[in-house]
This record gives C-alpha cells, sequence and structure tokens, in this order.
C-alpha cells in the first residue's frame, strides 16, 4: 500500500499556533489546490479523484489525482508536501457531493495506526483471538494495552495543537483508532460550542472546519454525557 511510504509530519489548528515550518503547506498548498480542483471540475463536470472502496473510511474516500489535474492544464506542479511528491500528506476531498473542499491527511499519523493495529493483529493470532484491552472509555471502545502485548506505549503527533499527543484505542472486534477526544473537547471548549451540539452530530466535522487537517485513521464521535465519546452510531 502506497500509503505506507510516508516520512514524520506535525502541524497545528490555530493561526497563532502553527509551526512557522508547515504554514505554506497549511495554507497555499491548499489554496492552489483547490483552486486546481475547482477549475477542473468546471471544465469536465466531475472531480479529480482516484477510485475507492464504498467501504473506505470516510476522510479517505475521496483522494485527489494530481495527475488528472495535470494532463487537463489546471495544475502545474504536484505540492511538494504531497505524497506523490515525496512529502508527508494525502490531498483529498470532503463534502465531495455539495461543495468539493481540499483538505490534507497526514500520512504518518495514519501510517502508526496501521503499525498498531498490526501488533494488535499479531497479539490476537498469538493469544487464541484474545485481544490487548485496557481501560473502556465508551461502549464497544477500549485503550490498547501496549503492555500485554510487551511493547512501550506509542501515541500519534496531533496535527492540531502544537506537542499533543494523542493515544490509541480499539473497538471490540480489534480495530485500532486515534483518540481525538483530546482536541475536540479544547476546540468545543475553545468555541464555547456546548449547547449547540447534539447526540447525532458527528463532532469529526468540527475539527475538519477548523483546519486544514482531517483526522486520520479513527471513528465517528458524538456529544454524549457533556463530552466527545467515540460511538457506533
Amino acid at each position: 500500500m502506497l500509503l505506507l511510504l510516508c516520512v514524520l509530519s506535525a502541524g497545528c489548528m490555530y493561526p497563532n499556533e502553527m509551526r512557522k515550518e508547515n504554514q505554506v503547506a497549511t495554507g497555499e498548498y491548499v489554496v492552489v489546490v483547490q483552486n486546481a480542483v475547482d477549475q477542473y471540475h468546471a471544465k469536465t463536470g466531475v472531480l479529480p479523484i482516484k477510485n475507492s472502496e464504498e467501504t473506505t473510511p470516510l476522510y479517505e474516500k475521496y483522494p485527489i489525482d494530481f495527475k488528472k489535474m495535470k494532463e487537463r492544464g489546471v495544475l502545474s506542479n504536484v505540492p511538494a508536501n504531497a505524497f506523490e511528491n515525496g512529502g508527508s500528506a494525502m490531498y483529498v476531498l470532503v463534502d465531495a457531493e455539495t461543495k468539493p473542499t481540499v483538505k490534507m491527511m497526514d500520512l504518518a499519523s495514519f501510517q502508526l495506526t496501521v503499525e498498531v493495529q498490526k501488533l494488535v493483529d499479531e497479539f490476537r493470532s498469538k493469544n487464541f483471538g484474545k485481544l490487548p484491552l485496557g481501560e473502556q472509555i465508551a461502549p464497544s471502545y477500549y485503550r490498547v494495552d501496549f503492555a500485554k502485548m510487551n511493547k512501550k506505549a506509542v501515541q500519534a503527533q496531533s496535527m492540531y495543537t502544537r506537542n499533543v499527543m494523542l493515544p490509541f484505542f480499539m473497538d471490540e472486534n480489534g480495530q485500532v483508532s486515534i483518540d481525538y477526544t483530546e482536541e475536540l473537547m479544547r476546540l468545543i471548549d475553545k468555541k464555547s460550542l456546548q449547547s449547540g451540539l447534539n447526540a447525532t452530530q458527528d463532532l469529526r466535522e468540527l475539527l475538519v472546519k477548523e483546519s486544514f487537517f482531517v483526522p486520520a485513521r479513527t471513528v465517528a464521535y458524538h456529544w454524549i454525557n457533556g463530552q466527545p465519546t467515540p460511538s457506533l452510531k
């Protein structure tokens, strides 16, 4: 899988917190690609995206196809931070059916999740289907217990806030995800959004709206008992 060949990267959500080295990547590159996508769409009536399966996770479902845009002459160069150019970001579209909007996914976070998933799968295969379940954090969701696997605990670097590391959890079937609860709560508090939230809204949309990045490898979150909670709903 070509997504596995990523390099480490970091970033942040708010302008006053953005790392200087990422300002171009999170700003000018996105603007350029958005303009190219809009031009391509206007010329062809379709979006410049790669094929994906129906079961592909929401924020990985519409990867941008730079080759198509270059062939149409609406984009001269692939962004320096794009995977296709040796970078650490996968460019994707969100709201593809209504208002196609360019975002990025951090491939370092994606890759780290793949590696943790591999550890969990290996543990299960060697322990007759048993999972390295840690503390339960929500119905059907548990922390990954690295100690049970005799591994040092690892966390993913947040792309939203400087120096924040995000833990991993898994569902009862062993599917590993990054836990964005801390980032969601921070954003909800910062924007005083509590009164406007409901139990059916996918809170990941808040991170996508406020950032150039989509959350990598995670599940839907809902506002339950006054906090963002991973949910099967």
